[in-house]
């Protein structure tokens, strides 16, 4: 066998498929199981780096882009309880995003801790 051929042999043992390119970006997330209207508090508060964040119902209500409810305003139970069909209001919204959320009806303001 003389070098000529060993090269050619050698290359043709050599040409495999390359293996497939490894990627760095990381898979998409899940989507939510949050109302689409109340997507917006739930990127506000999942993007947010603070432990604490404290929003009055107004600001809420800014980012939200629409009211609150009056039982928002009136129960603090609307605050910690997930809506129909599972799919979550209020402090559920802080859940999915990693947070509890207590609210302070005479203040009129919202505490959203992050879960340790």
């Amino acid at each position: 066998m003389t070098l000529r051929d060993w090269i050619a042999s050698w290359r043709s043992q050599a040409e495999e498929p390359a293996p497939a390119r490894l990627s760095i970006v990381p898979p998409p997330r899940p989507r939510p199981r949050v109302r689409p209207d109340y997507l917006p508090l739930y990127s506000y508060l999942e993007h947010r780096y603070a432990s604490i964040v404290v929003l009055s119902f107004q600001e809420v209500e800014a980012l939200l882009g629409f009211a609150l409810p009056e039982a928002a305003r009136l129960e603090e139970d609307w605050w910690t309880t997930v809506g129909a069909y599972g799919v979550p209001d209020g402090n559920a919204v802080a859940l999915v995003a990693g947070r509890t959320a207590t609210a302070n009806l005479a203040a009129r303001n919202v505490r959203f801790e992050r879960h340790p």
